[in-house]
């Protein structure tokens, strides 16, 4: 009867090392340890590992249907598509949700597994990690900044009046 080591058994195996220990440790596969505390597989508890298991095929992988059963997100905007512009790769969506226009750049692919075409009923979900908001500059802001040069200008005129004297 031959011994293996860990690694070689593995390596017939066609597993990681690391995976072998892990079975090892669980107690699916019976070893040998040496005096040194090392493990060793004997070729037969290989060859009963390497059979083929008399478990059921798993069943066939079902068509996705396409319906969104549930989503997590609380971002969700649900609108009309307006306009989809399809261009090598990639499509652009713009949808329209109440009287706001949102645009989505996807992958052409997932225009053509949803099937979205204008006048159809689409849910926007929103995922993102920054939100920025911005404001329109006041028309005041120049004001200040013309306050600023006065001021200046009046300063540079009394330092002038200083040194002439």
């Amino acid at each position: 009867m031959t011994l293996l080591t860990v690694r070689q058994a593995a390596q017939r195996l066609g597993v990681g090392y690391s995976t072998l220990k892990h079975w090892i440790y669980e107690g699916r596969v019976r070893t040998r340890t040496t005096s040194g505390g090392h493990h060793r597989i004997a070729e037969a508890e290989v060859d009963r590992l390497l059979a083929p298991s008399t478990a059921p095929a798993p069943p066939p992988e079902r068509e996705p249907t396409g319906a969104i059963v549930s989503i997590s997100g609380r971002n969700q905007l649900r609108g009309y598509v307006d306009e989809v512009r399809v261009e090598g790769l990639l499509a652009q969506v713009r949808l329209r949700i109440g009287d706001q226009t949102l645009t989505a750049i996807i992958t052409r692919d997932a225009v053509e597994e949803l099937k979205l075409r204008r006048g159809d009923e689409a849910l926007a979900v929103v995922k993102s990690t920054e939100v920025m908001v911005a404001r329109e500059a006041r028309s005041t802001a120049g004001t200040v900044k013309r306050k600023r040069t006065a001021r200046r200008a009046a300063a540079d005129r009394a330092r002038a009046g200083r040194g002439s004297r």
